[in-house]
């Protein structure tokens, strides 16, 4: 085994910044994905059939097809459509904002069932309107319920944003790779990017933990 990892300290502040690059496509992605994985959700459990049929099929495209094929559909295929490039940062946020929103609904909506009926029926005797008694009663409580669910997502995409060194973003795979093509050594670099993807979700794995021990305090 010949490994000298020397070599790529010096590289080391420029596979860093990917860091930022990473985390700016997971949080932009993440506040789309949940917003509209919340409106899909409650579309899912609402009454109009029409629209609950095109939130579930909207799931099923999304969960049905590779991310990669997604993100590969948005830079390269819709600029054929449109006639105009879509930068590599927007399309990584809007292929995993997209896809995360499918997997994000199921769980609101899983979390929203969960909430005994007699609150829903109790909240409407009383006459409280709908869209505030989902906002006020039903949702903060689906929320702590579903919130390991939910973190879970978020460190799922957080490594499956690696994904966008396809389509050249210079995130920390992609530099970690640039790296290795200076040096003519790619374990050691990949090496070191493993380990920042690693501590990047054992953080969020603690600040999930710690969120979740906050609410159960609150209870």
């Amino acid at each position: 085994m010949n490994l000298n990892f020397s070599q790529v300290l010096p590289s080391l502040p420029y596979i860093l910044q990917g860091v930022w690059v990473t985390l700016q496509i997971v949080a932009v992605a993440i506040v789309i994905g949940f917003i509209l994985g919340v409106l899909l959700s409650l579309l899912k459990i609402g009454r109009i059939k029409a629209l609950r049929f095109l939130a579930d099929a909207y799931t099923s495209v999304f969960r049905g097809t590779p991310l990669v094929l997604q993100l590969m559909i948005i830079y390269f295929g819709m600029p054929q459509l449109i006639g105009y490039d879509i930068p590599a940062f927007a399309a990584a946020v809007a292929a995993f904002g997209l896809n995360s929103a499918a997997y994000i609904s199921e769980i609101i909506r899983a979390g929203i069932q969960s909430i005994d009926k007699g609150q829903t029926e109790a909240a409407l005797a009383l006459g409280i309107p709908y869209q505030e008694m989902m906002k006020d009663i039903i949702l903060p409580q689906a929320m702590k319920n579903i919130l390991p669910a939910l973190m879970n997502e978020f460190i799922t995409l957080t490594k499956e944003s690696a994904i966008v060194t396809t389509i050249g973003a210079l995130d920390i795979m992609r530099r970690a790779y640039i790296v290795g093509g200076q040096t003519y050594a790619f374990f050691e670099p990949l090496i070191i990017a493993g380990i920042i993807y690693y501590v990047l979700v054992m953080g969020l794995t603690l600040l999930g933990k710690a969120v979740e021990r906050r609410l159960m305090q609150s209870d």
